[in-house]
C-alpha cells in the first residue's frame, strides 16, 4: 500500500487475508485492524491443503507470535517502522446500519458495522476497509467508509504488459539475409537502433521486399532465426505461434508462459510440443484450477471424484482429441498417445491434485493460469525439480476467480516479475485459428 503524510487505520477483510497471508507488512506506518468477524471466518479455513487454508493458518500464527495478549488494547506494533495491529470486537449493529443492513448476522455487515462505529467513533482519523469484494466495496462507499482493494500485488501497467515479441519495420536486407544464411545467427549489435533486447524476446524483422523471424540468445548476445516447427501433427500457422513452438520445445528455457484469447491456440501448442519433446521427461502432466461456481468447493457437486472434476478437465481431453485427430489409430503416433496415457506418462487432473508430489524431470502445462494467485503461481514454480519445465496458459481477461482481476492475477504477476531472465520465455498470441466464425463473433459480439 502507498505511504501517506496523514496516518490511516486500515480494515481488512477475510479474502484479503486468503489472497496474501503477509498482508499486515504491507502498509507501511498505518495501523491495521482485524475485526473478529474475520478471525471467526479464518476458523472455518484452517483445515485443509488449498492455498486458502494455507494462508489463513500462516496468518494467525504470524498474529499470534505478535500479540502477547495485548491485541485488545490499543494493538501491537507490526515491526520497526511499521503501524500497529489490533483486533476490534462486534458491536450492535449502529442504528445508521440497521435499516440498509438488518441481517447483523452477515460477515460482510458485521466487518461493515465495526468500521463505521471506528469512523463515527473518531472523525479526525482516517479509516479505510481494504477487500477484494467489490461488492462490500460499494456498500462501504454508500454509507461514507472509504473502501479499497488489495493492491499491493497488482500489475503496474496492464496496458504495456510484456508481450515477448517486438515488430521492427525497416531492417537492412543485408542483416536479414545474414540471419536466413547462417544457422549460428549474428552478432546483436547488428540490430542497432530499436533499443535494448531481452532476454529470449522474438522478432519479427521486415522491410518491404524480405522479412525473417528471429530470437535473441542474451548468453552469447546474437540473433538466431526461427523456423517454423511442427509438433506432433501441429503446425504453426502465425508468427507468434511459432515463436510459441520455439520457447515450448527449447530446453534451455524451463519457464514459459502463453497468453491469449480464446481459440489463439495456447493449450494445443503446449501438448503437442509436450508430446513432440516426451523422450526428455518422465511425465507430461496437463493441470488446471478448478474454480467452482459461486465460489463453492467441487464437493457441492453429485457424484464421486471422477464425476466432479470431469466438466473442468474436459478442455484438456478436447485438446488432446484433436491431436489424436492427426492420426488414424494403427499409426505410431496414434499407439504412442495411448501407451503414454495407459502407463501414467501423460496425466490430466486439477491443480490442486499436485500437491505433495515430486515435479522431477516433468513437462507441466497449467492451464488457465489467469485464475492462479501469485502465491499459487509461485509455489508451483518453486516446487519445479531438476529437470522439470514449466508451462502457464491463460487469457489474463478471462478470470473466473471471484477475487482477481488483468491487474492482480498469478499470469499477468509472472510475465511482469519474470521478463528478460534467462530462463524464461513469454509469447502472446494475438490472432484466433479456431474458424473463421469463432473470429467474426470474438471481434464483433
Amino acid at each position: 500500500m502507498t505511504s501517506s503524510s496523514s496516518p490511516k487505520t486500515f480494515i481488512l477483510d477475510t479474502n484479503v487475508i486468503l489472497h496474501d497471508s503477509a498482508c499486515i507488512n504491507h502498509f507501511q506506518e498505518h495501523d491495521v485492524v482485524i475485526p473478529i468477524t474475520v478471525l471467526e471466518e479464518l476458523d472455518h479455513f484452517k483445515k485443509g491443503n488449498q492455498t486458502l487454508n494455507f494462508h489463513a493458518r500462516e496468518f494467525v500464527r504470524a498474529l499470534d507470535s505478535l500479540s502477547a495478549g495485548k491485541l485488545l488494547n490499543g494493538g501491537v506494533r507490526i515491526g520497526p517502522d511499521k503501524g500497529r495491529v489490533s483486533i476490534k470486537l462486534e458491536q450492535a449493529i449502529h442504528e445508521d446500519l440497521r435499516l440498509h443492513f438488518p441481517a447483523a448476522s452477515k460477515p460482510d455487515h458485521q466487518i461493515l458495522n465495526i468500521g463505521y462505529h471506528l469512523v463515527k467513533g473518531d472523525p479526525s482519523r482516517r479509516y479505510v476497509l481494504v477487500t477484494k469484494d467489490v461488492n462490500l466495496r460499494m456498500k462501504a462507499k454508500s454509507v461514507g467508509l472509504m473502501a479499497e482493494d488489495y493492491t499491493t500485488d497488482h500489475v503496474k501497467n496492464i496496458g504495456g504488459l510484456y508481450t515477448g515479441c517486438r515488430r521492427l519495420e525497416e531492417v537492412d536486407s543485408e542483416l536479414i539475409e545474414a540471419l536466413h544464411s547462417d544457422p549460428l545467427g549474428v552478432p546483436v549489435e547488428s540490430l542497432s537502433g530499436h533499443g535494448e533486447l531481452l532476454a529470449n524476446e522474438y522478432l519479427i524483422l521486415r522491410n518491404s521486399r524480405k522479412s525473417v523471424l528471429a530470437t535473441h540468445h542474451q548468453g552469447d548476445r546474437r540473433l538466431a532465426k526461427i523456423h517454423r516447427a511442427t509438433v506432433y501433427g501441429i503446425t504453426p500457422r502465425n508468427a507468434e505461434q511459432s515463436f510459441a513452438v520455439h520457447a515450448l520445445c527449447n530446453p534451455e528455457i524451463p519457464l514459459v508462459t502463453v497468453s491469449g484469447k480464446a481459440g489463439t491456440g495456447k493449450t494445443l501448442l503446449a501438448l503437442a510440443a509436450a508430446l513432440e519433446q516426451r523422450s526428455r521427461y518422465r511425465q507430461i502432466m496437463l493441470a488446471r484450477p478448478i474454480v467452482p461456481l459461486s465460489n463453492k468447493d467441487i464437493g457441492y457437486l453429485p457424484g464421486d471424484i471422477t464425476s466432479k472434476i470431469g466438466p473442468y478437465m474436459q478442455p484438456l481431453y478436447d485438446n488432446l482429441a484433436v491431436i489424436r485427430g492427426q492420426f488414424s489409430e494403427q499409426s505410431e503416433m496414434g499407439q504412442i498417445l495411448g501407451r503414454l496415457q495407459e502407463e501414467k506418462r501423460l496425466i490430466i487432473e486439477p491443480l490442486a491434485y499436485i500437491r505433495g508430489r515430486s515435479l522431477v524431470k516433468m513437462y507441466m502445462i497449467v492451464d488457465e493460469a489467469q485464475n492462479l494467485t501469485p502465491h499459487e503461481v509461485k509455489t508451483i514454480i518453486t516446487r519445479a525439480g531438476e529437470g522439470t519445465k514449466v508451462v502457464f496458459t491463460g487469457d489474463i481477461h478471462q478470470i473466473d476467480h471471484p477475487y482477481l482481476d488483468t491487474l492482480s492475477n498469478g499470469l499477468s504477476h509472472l510475465i511482469e516479475k519474470m521478463r528478460g531472465q534467462r530462463l524464461y520465455a513469454h509469447v502472446n498470441l494475438e490472432k484466433g485459428e479456431r474458424s473463421e466464425l469463432a473470429m467474426l463473433a470474438s471481434e464483433l459480439l
